[in-house]
């Protein structure tokens, strides 16, 4: 091949691509969003129907109950259960919260008091600077004045979407339940229309993958969640032997930060223990690193074995699957990031012996 052919391949490759992502990617993802905030309710019962099912097999085989009358049983218990303790969690994180407010002044005292200490070194050290760097700093200051004024409307709009979003939130719960129900009452009817309407073998094909698919993407919510649900007692417990106040709240929180590879339960641990540490509470401060450091290894340990060693993802692809979700659909894509690329693992996994043979 002449060298300038492959040169005006190469260019119009980049080309192409250049306008692919210019033009043609934008509205895929707004294609995609779309379409996920429609099957938002029947993606979730899927997942509820693949979550209960053991429990419905169980009742259903195990204790010769009919399958319908099983499925509801296994809703009321899995569901209501689950409710019931968030629930309970709920109205405990409540009463920690309740009591926060009120002695939070207290809290914030020493607080304040320092951060006057600091701002005023920071007058005497403004003052002494050259004219050139305090004009800098003021232009900095007002940048990030504006910065945080334009979360704070981030956070109004949000807060305001998401009081207005409820109704809509409630339809799609229950219209959710009641999908639940049927795709798990007739799930093995809905395969069978499916493999009389579609062509073979592309019936069976896609049948079998999405029976790996699921199986992949379920092993990685079960190893996140028990990775999670680790943090999350270890923190609780630890806090509440060491004494720490609201050890429920706060490790709950910290539990929540788990979920973000990114920032982790150090967003927490870190800056408490420096801030003990600031304020004369040394030994408050090493229990806090201790607990800490017994949190991240015993984390660390385990999320080797329980994740890579069950799914084969490197942790720098799922980061990269999380980031690339978050920004293409938002919160929602830190979940489905991952489970995407779990999916196109599997489905390459069972495309490659089904063409074998």
């Amino acid at each position: 091949m002449p060298r300038s052919l492959r040169v005006v391949i190469l260019i119009s490759t980049v080309l192409l691509f250049y306008l692919a992502w210019k033009y043609v990617v934008p509205e895929l993802l707004v294609i995609l969003n779309f379409l996920l905030t429609v099957f938002t309710p029947f993606i979730l019962a899927v997942i509820i129907a693949v979550l209960i099912e053991p429990v419905v097999r169980f009742l259903h085989q195990g204790c010769r109950i009919n399958r319908s009358l099983a499925v509801g049983l296994s809703m009321l218990v899995v569901i209501g259960g689950v409710g019931a303790l968030l629930t309970l969690l709920v109205l405990r994180l409540a009463v920690e919260l309740s009591e926060l407010s009120v002695r939070l002044p207290q809290y914030m005292g020493p607080l304040q008091a320092e951060i006057n200490r600091w701002v005023e070194q920071g007058k005497i050290f403004y003052f002494q600077l050259p004219p050139l760097v305090t004009e800098r700093i003021q232009e900095n200051m007002g940048t990030f004045t504006g910065w945080l004024s334009q979360v704070a409307g981030s956070l109004a709009g949000s807060l305001l979407h998401l009081i207005t979003s409820l109704p809509n939130a409630v339809l799609a719960i229950v219209v959710g339940l009641i999908a639940t129900y049927f795709i798990s009452r007739d799930h093995q009817l809905i395969i069978k229309l499916w493999l009389k309407t579609a062509p073979e073998p592309w019936g069976q094909r896609v049948v079998e993958i999405s029976r790996q698919v699921v199986g992949a993407s379920f092993g990685y919510l079960r190893a996140q969640s028990f990775l999670v649900t680790l943090t999350t007692i270890q923190s609780i417990v630890g806090l509440y032997i060491i004494g720490a106040k609201y050890s429920l709240t706060i490790g709950l929180l910290i539990g929540l930060f788990d979920i973000i590879p990114v920032l982790g339960p150090a967003t927490i641990y870190i800056p408490w223990a420096i801030w003990s540490f600031l304020t004369g509470q040394i030994a408050f401060g090493v229990k806090l690193v201790v607990l800490y450091l017994l949190v991240w290894g015993v984390r660390q340990t385990l999320e080797a074995r329980v994740v890579a060693a069950s799914l084969g993802l490197h942790p720098l692809a799922v980061l990269v699957a999380m980031y690339v979700g978050l920004k293409a659909i938002g919160v929602l894509g830190l979940v489905l990031g991952p489970l995407t690329l779990i999916a196109l693992q599997a489905a390459l996994g069972t495309i490659k012996p089904l063409n074998h043979r």
